[in-house]
Parts: structure tokens; C-alpha cells; sequence
């Protein structure tokens, strides 16, 4: 996984609450297993009409949105079933970090074991970030080590994250990375078990 410290980008604005996991990736786009090339499915059917042809006011239909690292929702964010394809979208769509009010427990764990930094910050200040995106190209910065998210207005929000979640991310470790930075200890134990 790639490490995060730092994230500087325009935020993507999508105002919707109880987004769930098949309206991140729908069902029929699960026929793969590998992590990759789900990005172009990212909330198809909303996004496309069905004969393909794409539908102008979506947030990811914007032409300013196109390179952003950062997407902002409301609450209840990743509900649904447990598919682990919908962080696998987010990721290959280019989005590195998700900021919600409240996600689903599994979706939010699913993330950050994909390296998606999701942050839980307060409904006003999600809402106050979705409205500065709405009006303006509005440029958040992240920073992991410190635990802040900074508008470029100045605007600061701090925000909570699980220490052992936040080494991994940081140090860009999935949980087998993470089992061989104690591999001396694992092989002390098992030598301490045969004796």
C-alpha cells in the first residue's frame, strides 16, 4: 500500500447520506477478484443513464472534481453489505481519503486495510465542507501524523483515528506488513513453544 501522511487536494462534494455499498459499486461489477480496474464502475448508476451516456449534474461528471484525492460525504457512509469491492472503487477512482460523519463498521475497517484514510468528523463540519465544495474549487489538506483536516481558507478540524490503524496507514502497511515487523518476536515465541 501506498503511505499517507499528507493529502492536498480539491474535495469532492457528494451530498447523500446512507450511501451504501451497492451504490458504491453495484453487484453486477463483482466478477473479478483482483483490486483493480473497478474505478470506471464507482457509482455507476449514478453517474450514467443506461444506455451510458453520462448524467451532467453528477458530482463526478464535473470536470473539477476529475484529480481529486478526497471525497466528502454524510452520514451512515458505506452501509450495506460487506464488499470489499466498494473501498477497491474509491481507491482505483483515485480517491485516498473519505470524510463522513459515520461510516458502517466493516466499511470503514475494509478501508483503511486498502489504504483509504476514512475520517469521522461532525455532521456540521462535514455539511460546512460539502457547502464550500458546492459553491468553489475547495482545496482540503490532510495530515495524518497530526490528525488534522485544514480548508484553504483556513478553516481546521481534527479528527480521532485508531493508533495501530494510523501506524499502518502511515507507514503504508497492509496486516501482513504489519505481522512481519514482529516476526522476531513470533519466532522467539515459537522457539519458547517447541522448548
Amino acid at each position: 500500500m501506498k503511505p499517507i501522511n499528507k493529502i492536498s487536494s480539491i474535495l469532492t462534494p457528494l451530498e447523500r447520506k446512507n450511501v451504501d455499498t451497492d451504490q458504491i459499486i453495484s453487484k453486477e461489477f463483482l466478477k473479478r477478484i483482483e483490486r483493480t480496474g473497478f474505478g470506471k464502475y464507482l457509482f455507476y448508476h449514478w453517474r450514467f443513464h443506461a444506455d451510458g451516456t453520462p448524467i451532467e449534474d453528477f458530482v463526478l461528471n464535473d470536470p473539477r472534481f476529475e484529480n481529486s484525492e478526497i471525497l466528502v460525504a454524510q452520514e451512515n457512509f458505506g452501509c450495506g453489505s460487506s464488499r470489499e469491492h466498494a473501498p477497491w472503487a474509491i481507491l482505483d477512482y483515485g480517491f485516498r481519503v473519505v470524510i463522513a460523519p459515520s461510516y458502517a463498521d466493516i466499511f470503514y475497517n475494509n478501508c483503511v486495510k486498502n489504504g483509504i484514510l476514512p475520517i469521522r468528523l461532525k455532521g456540521q463540519e462535514v455539511d460546512e465542507l460539502i457547502s464550500k465544495g458546492q459553491q468553489q474549487d475547495f482545496k482540503l489538506e490532510i495530515n495524518l501524523e497530526d490528525q488534522s483536516v485544514t480548508g484553504q481558507d483556513g478553516t481546521r478540524f481534527n479528527f480521532e483515528i485508531d493508533p495501530y490503524w494510523k501506524e499502518m496507514l502511515l507507514k503504508g502497511w497492509d496486516e501482513i506488513a504489519l505481522t512481519f515487523q514482529y516476526d522476531s518476536y513470533i519466532a522467539a515465541y515459537e522457539e519458547k513453544q517447541r522448548a
